[in-house]
């Protein structure tokens, strides 16, 4: 296990068609969060050897939008341990966008990737259950 601030872990999802929520293929800001949660989730196991549970966000901060064919990358960092809880930022990027105009399966690398959502939250560790 990784108990160290700093630690870090990223998931990388193709964002379906299937998720487009508005027009223009726009998902629904909720499903970064979500990404979010999965990734906390990855983070509290290599750091505590345990799911955790998401207590709250402190600050969500929606800077683009997520759009369906997105390549999106998702990132959590450990920023602050303490007893039981853990701070924790995260970070989405668009990598790759959809290109409909030159075609129905044409696709951009973003370079730099584009800045989507940005959130801090707090992980509680629950407290360890004696083996029976």
């Amino acid at each position: 296990m990784s108990l160290t601030e700093g630690f870090s872990v990223t998931h990388r999802r193709y964002v379906p068609y299937a998720h487009a929520h508005y027009g223009g293929n726009l998902v629904d800001g909720a499903y970064g969060l979500a990404l979010f949660g999965d990734v906390a989730t990855d983070l509290s196991i290599h750091t505590d050897g345990d799911e955790s549970l998401l207590a709250g966000y402190s600050d969500v901060e929606f800077r683009a939008p997520i759009q369906a064919g997105d390549v999106v990358e998702v990132t959590a960092t450990l920023t602050r341990v303490g007893n039981r809880s853990r701070d924790i930022d995260f970070e989405a990027r668009v990598l790759c966008r959809a290109a409909p105009a030159r075609g129905p399966s044409a696709a951009d690398v973003l370079d730099p990737p584009l800045v989507a959502t940005r959130a801090k939250a707090t992980v509680v560790v629950p407290v360890a259950q004696p083996a029976s």
